[in-house]
């Protein structure tokens, strides 16, 4: 069976750049068809509902929808609209924890991640290079801390239950720094620390974001404030590497390659083939 996988982009998060190629890195998987449709950086009602609707006639077994702040009213249209037709996950930031309830009531699935924090978007410090630079950074940290791990382990799960001819049990998981750091699979608790304090400076990213974009109204303090953040973001994704070259220097870096058929491999030495997980 071939499993269609519908993915709805409504503005930027860490999440949404790479997320449906990590169900596919090699392009090889034979299980699986996949769309993806967005709306670029905006994200109001009017684009939300347009490319909602623009999913469905891809027919799709359930559809992703990543977005910053889901609860605003551009993501809560695309998710009124797809979940009447098909199963729904959520994933987004931080400020979307307060509508947890509301999507567990619905039942729409959701993975929240706390790391995944807003840029300084302040015309004063924000263009696009500085833009790209900062969603560089912030992907190499939700990389190695574990964070990607947890979105493809989840969305897979999904998969193999449509597979199987079964009502998938969609994922309920807000991600905080622990959770993604074991799903990481550190072997060096050293490793395990840095990828840790990773995770930790980048999700206090978004407070001093926040206070930047939202609060702070002298414009010459709103744009240190802008700048103090994004390198924040720029430590931890340096803090991330060190992590993942101490596993490095000890061959034990974890690797999960897809087979043909959508099955999650295991590997640790860089000379070695990947196994099935037992």
């Amino acid at each position: 069976m071939v499993v269609k996988v519908g993915f709805v982009k409504l503005g930027n998060i860490g999440c949404a750049p790479l997320i449906e190629f990590l169900l596919d890195e090699r392009a090889e998987r034979e299980d699986i068809e996949v769309r993806v449709i967005g709306s670029g950086s905006k994200m109001n009602a009017e684009g939300a509902e347009e490319i909602s609707k623009k999913i469905l006639e891809f027919d799709p077994d359930f559809v992703v929808i990543t977005s910053p702040n889901a609860a605003l009213p551009g993501p809560t249209k695309a998710r009124e609209i797809l979940a009447q037709k098909v199963p729904v996950i959520v994933v987004s930031d931080l400020p979307a924890k307060k509508i947890v309830p509301e999507l567990e009531e619905k039942g729409i699935g959701y993975i929240i991640v706390e790391a995944d924090a807003m840029l300084g978007a302040r015309r004063e410090f924000l263009d696009p290079i500085e833009m790209a630079l900062f969603n560089a950074d912030l992907i190499k940290v939700l990389s190695i801390t574990g964070v990607y791990n947890i979105l493809f382990e989840s969305i897979d799960k999904v998969i193999e239950a449509i597979k199987r001819g079964e009502k998938p049990e969609l994922p309920k998981i807000v991600v905080k720094g622990k959770k993604a750091v074991k799903a990481a699979g550190f072997f060096n608790p050293y490793a395990a620390s840095k990828a840790l304090a990773s995770f930790e400076i980048a999700k206090n990213v978004a407070d001093v974001t926040v206070t930047a974009c939202f609060k702070e109204k002298d414009w010459e303090k709103y744009t240190l404030l802008c700048s103090t953040a994004h390198e924040m973001m720029t430590q931890a994704a340096k803090l991330a590497e060190e992590a993942r070259e101490i596993e490095k220097y000890a061959d034990k870096v974890l690797r999960k390659p897809h087979y043909d058929d959508g099955t999650i491999l295991f590997k640790r030495a860089l000379i070695e083939k990947p196994s099935k997980i037992n």
